[in-house]
């Protein structure tokens, strides 16, 4: 769930999970092994708010599009969630691309559509490390 819901960090949890089986499970897991999984989870954590803006500049988005991205992605994470997250991202590329670089709303939805697959990326990440984490959770039990 907290893959999809803005409001639970998900690989930061599944990675509290292998630490919790780490100090109270059987002596299979290494320390280097954990310490990989939290840089793992970091990293995951930190693309799931730069991806949606960095697929928005590939998809022919500007810079106040990619800004956008973030803005309406923390916007709606903060009053809409969960649907605000997604609705946020591409509305605010949307918008950022008509008011700041006087695009008309056809060549303004390329770049919009690019973070909402830039979010669907991003929300991918997270359920393939958290998926993962969760396998060896269940492993090391």
């Amino acid at each position: 769930m907290g893959c999809i819901l803005p409001v639970i960090p998900g690989p930061p949890l599944s990675w509290l999970g292998l630490l919790l089986v780490y100090l109270n499970g059987p002596e299979e897991m290494t320390t280097g092994f954990l310490i990989t999984w939290l840089v793992i989870a970091v990293v995951v954590t930190v693309l799931d708010y730069v991806v949606p803006s960095w697929v928005t500049r590939k998809t022919g988005g500007s810079k106040a599009a990619a800004r956008g991205t973030l803005v309406g992605l923390v916007l709606g994470v903060v009053f809409f969630p969960p649907w605000g997250m997604i609705l946020g991202a591409f509305l605010g590329a949307l918008l950022a691309e008509m008011v700041f670089n006087g695009r008309d709303m056809a060549g303004s939805l390329r770049p919009a559509f690019g973070s909402f697959l830039g979010f669907l990326l991003s929300t991918g990440l997270k359920l393939t490390a958290s998926g993962v984490m969760m396998f060896y959770i269940i492993k090391f039990l």
